[in-house]
């Protein structure tokens, strides 16, 4: 489990776990894998899931109440799981009109974990060639490699074993509170 300060001050963590899952279709496999790798890594059941699909029109409306808090939810977050399957190469235009709408360098502040699923293995650098710099861009750390896992194995928790094992320690750490908080 990622451990969390018992008291809040501008530099402490408040250990909320998001997931944004770009995928046209709702309910997809890709979101199941993203929970799947954000329970993993936070050892509970992430606060905040965002299922780009469900917004649908919504995201191309700036003005869009629901559409700013979640930008502000995510963009708070401590772990936040970005997921896309493999489109044309890359991550979804559904994902990156969500992403637009993050200030760059600041609007994300917490780690971010780039995941895509795809049909082989042809296109298992995307996350780290592409959706790694975005979330980068936006603020965020990354601070392990980006997960690809094949749409064939989405379901299977072997898939994301090894990963897992590198990456767990390398997060939570990154998520524990500096040793020198508060001392000046």
């Amino acid at each position: 489990m990622i451990p969390l300060p018992h008291q809040s001050s501008p530099r402490s963590r408040s250990g909320r776990v998001a997931v944004v899952v770009g995928n046209p279709k709702a309910a997809s496999r890709t979101l199941g894998a993203a929970v799947h790798v954000a329970s993993e890594l936070a050892g509970r059941d992430p606060d905040l899931v965002v299922d780009l699909a469900d917004l649908g029109p919504r995201l191309l409306d700036w003005s869009d109440d629901l559409v700013g808090g979640l930008v502000a939810e995510v963009g708070a977050a401590d772990l936040v799981v970005v997921a896309s399957p493999t489109y044309k190469a890359t991550y979804t235009g559904l994902l990156k009109l969500f992403l637009d709408r993050f200030a760059g360098g600041t609007g994300l502040r917490g780690v971010a974990v780039p995941l895509m699923l795809g049909a082989g293995p042809a296109h298992a650098l995307a996350p780290e060639h592409l959706l790694r710099p975005l979330l980068t861009e936006l603020g965020a750390i990354v601070p392990v490699s980006a997960l690809y896992v094949l749409d064939s194995d989405h379901d299977r928790p072997e898939a994301y074993d090894a990963w897992l094992a590198a990456a767990r320690p390398v997060v939570r750490a990154v998520l524990a509170p500096p040793l020198l908080e508060g001392v000046s």
